[in-house]
């Protein structure tokens, strides 16, 4: 096994610089490393995680390190990762990285290997690939695995159907579902470097433009909102009947992809589903549409339906890509598809990524203390741990809140009492 794979070792100084910056944002995670240094929690479990190489998952990997871990990081997708922290968790922390900016899928590939090669106790994901590759391929670790932890949507919904198919084999934990998680980060945080990505990128005007959002989960949701907040006129495609009216109700003008195409200006999936975005709207695009990703894989954009329409393709700006078609419009794909908050900007606040990964580090701790409890199931942050981190939060930013009295307790605990 090699001992990491990185693109160069000497811009580690730089990346400490900003793993550093990024650590005075992230209190909650700062506070459980100090507890995880005194308690060593973790102490010699062997954790492979596959996340975003960026300087908040930097802190993640010192925090579970302080707890006794034995960690090896790489790269949950091939355009996210931050050269400059790679290097700095490399050769300060002594952390195995194997994760480059720009790799390709066979990289990509030997990379998770080079993670899966590490014998995991423990995994820690950003879209399943980790857990569903050990699951294809490397049977044999299985029974040594006490369980994992998943960061996404996409990732979840993998899982769950990977347990309703009687297909996995150990524990998860979906992290994405605890409300200090989707809450928050899928919300404020993909929200605002979703934006930060697209105007990096093109850097557009989006007031006056119509703005496409696909799907009005809680990422879709924080997108919106920003995207109004720049002066953007909003519109939402879904294809839930609840969240569609829910986007309605929040001041949103809700219509079919095939609708919103000839008229988007700039459009944005955040579904976790293939072909969002596919030929027939292509067809009928504005020239000079901007088409963007933000959910976690690029299968949301049918790019290979646009290749083939296309009859000339140049870079234009760094990660745009225009596309040229029969009839001389112009189609700008952004960041090959891929999630463009990380692909040209540098992912969400460091503040709203320190309760996401709190949760990834008091999860791994849950998953040791319990592990002869747990079930091949997914399951959800125990509320305690989801509690704790709000609570943690609000301490740090110097916030306090009410508790209930002994008389408020029993009234919410009885029946008795009525009109």
């Amino acid at each position: 096994m090699e001992k990491y794979d990185i693109k160069d070792s000497s811009l580690a100084e730089g990346g400490r610089r900003r793993i550093q910056w990024a650590e005075r944002e992230m209190p909650v995670l700062r506070s459980i490393r100090e507890r995880f240094k005194q308690e060593q929690p973790l102490k010699d479990v062997r954790i492979s995680a596959c996340l975003h190489v960026t300087t908040e998952t930097a802190n993640l990997m010192q925090t579970l390190q302080a707890g006794g871990a034995d960690v090896v990081l790489t790269a949950s997708n091939p355009l996210s990762t931050q050269d400059d922290v790679a290097a700095s968790l490399v050769n300060h922390y002594e952390i195995p990285v194997f994760a480059i900016k720009g790799e390709n899928n066979t990289t990509y590939y030997k990379h998770l290997e080079s993670a899966i090669a590490h014998k995991p106790q423990i995994t820690m994901d950003d879209g399943a690939d980790l857990v569903s590759t050990i699951h294809k391929a490397h049977r044999d670790l299985l029974p040594n695995i006490i369980g994992g932890t998943e960061e996404t949507t996409t990732g979840v919904i993998r899982l769950r159907a990977m347990s309703a198919d009687k297909e996995l084999k150990f524990p998860m934990i979906a992290v994405n579902d605890a409300m200090t998680k989707h809450f928050f980060d899928n919300r404020y945080g993909t929200g605002q470097s979703t934006i930060d990505g697209i105007i990096r990128a093109t850097n557009i005007l989006l007031a006056g433009k119509n703005f496409v959002v696909s799907g009005y989960g809680w990422c879709g949701r924080g997108l919106a909102m920003r995207a109004r907040g720049m002066g953007a006129s909003v519109i939402v495609t879904e294809v839930d009947p609840l969240k569609a009216l829910e986007a309605v109700m929040d001041g949103f003008r809700v219509m079919p992809m095939t609708q919103a195409a000839p008229i988007g200006d700039i459009f944005c999936t955040l579904t976790g589903d293939m072909n969002v975005i596919d030929r027939h709207h292509f067809e009928v695009m504005k020239d000079g549409a901007i088409v963007a990703n933000s959910g976690h894989f690029n299968v949301e954009i049918n790019i290979p339906a646009l290749e083939d329409m296309a009859v000339g393709k140049r870079r234009v700006r760094p990660f745009v890509e225009q596309y040229e078609m029969k009839d001389g419009k112009v189609v700008h794909l952004l960041g090959e598809g891929r999630l463009i908050n990380l692909v040209s900007a540098e992912g969400h606040p460091a503040s709203v990524m320190d309760m996401s990964f709190a949760n990834q580090a008091l999860s791994a701790e849950y998953l040791v203390k319990h592990a002869d409890k747990l079930e091949f199931k997914v399951y959800k942050v125990p509320t305690e741990i989801d509690q704790n981190i709000a609570m943690l939060k609000l301490a740090a930013m110097g916030i306090d809140i009410d508790t209930l009295t002994d008389e408020q307790l029993k009234y919410l605990n009885s029946w008795r009492e009525g009109t």
